[in-house]
């Protein structure tokens, strides 16, 4: 059982897990085909990710544009600062964005739909992200947008990230001619 909350970019929502606790400690389901479908997401999941990062460690906004992805993202260990941007070309929210905090204490976890830039900051000293994926990791796919592109205008909570140097050398959104952009399909 599953409670969904809206981010105000349709499509992409927070996803709360009922949590059975008792004193051997807690049960939850994390993925439920079915329920997910009674919620709207309809993704069939293919890969799952796993990893663990330090204290101000920044990763992302990371999109593919062949393949791309949609994503359900949690943390079984610390706590993030979950970000995604609506980077389809055409769409009613383009470039907005949405970020929520994900922790092994909390248990939320977030759908990104496929067609945004997604990325993450750690909060705690250290912490481990999980993910789904609807489609398989492509390394000559992968894109990115500039985390800190003053245009989209994110607060994460730091301005100096550890950062991969592929990671610094994305490009501004407004840099990023439309054909390497998902397209925004109206639903």
């Amino acid at each position: 059982m599953f409670e969904r909350k809206e981010t105000g970019i349709p499509g992409l929502c927070v996803l709360a897990p009922r949590v059975w606790r008792d004193a051997r400690g807690f049960f939850l389901e994390t993925y439920h085909a079915a329920q997910f479908a009674e919620l709207g997401i309809h993704d069939r999941f293919v890969q799952d990710n796993h990893s663990r990062s330090v204290k101000n460690v920044l990763r992302g906004l990371h999109y593919q544009l062949r393949r791309p992805q949609a994503k359900l993202c949690r943390v079984i260990r610390g706590a993030v600062l979950d970000v995604a941007v609506d980077i389809r070309r055409g769409s009613p929210t383009f470039g907005h964005s949405a970020a929520v905090e994900l922790s092994a204490e909390n248990m939320l976890q977030v759908y990104v739909p496929a067609g945004f830039a997604h990325g993450f900051v750690v909060l705690s000293d250290e912490a481990e992200f999980l993910y789904k994926c609807s489609d398989f990791y492509d390394a000559a796919d992968e894109r990115g947008v500039l985390w800190n592109d003053p245009d989209l205008n994110l607060n994460w909570g730091l301005s100096d990230p550890l950062l991969s140097d592929k990671d610094r050398r994305n490009p501004r959104l407004s840099q990023i001619a439309a054909q390497h952009l998902p397209a925004y399909n109206a639903p």
